[in-house]
């Protein structure tokens, strides 16, 4: 099921300036990770953007979880 729900997760250079979008719209998923952490549940996020489905939702989490499973970071100098 994370495969088919990361397929919702679009990029392209002429959209959001090729931030990680929901489907090709331009909701970034960092948005939605923006909302969820400030407190919005699912349903409130999904009443208030009508073009968003609770699987674009579930989406931008699995996306956040495999950015976070990185092996090494390393700290660019300044």
């Amino acid at each position: 099921m994370s495969s088919n729900l990361l397929q919702r997760i679009t990029y392209n250079p002429d959209i959001c300036h090729g931030k990680p979008c929901i489907r090709g719209l331009r909701y970034p998923v960092e948005l939605i990770l923006e909302l969820l952490s400030s407190g919005m549940t699912m349903d409130e996020i999904l009443a208030d953007y009508d073009d968003l489905e609770r699987e674009d939702i579930l989406a931008s989490l699995q996306f956040a979880v495999r950015l976070s499973q990185v092996k090494s970071i390393y700290k660019i100098a300044s």
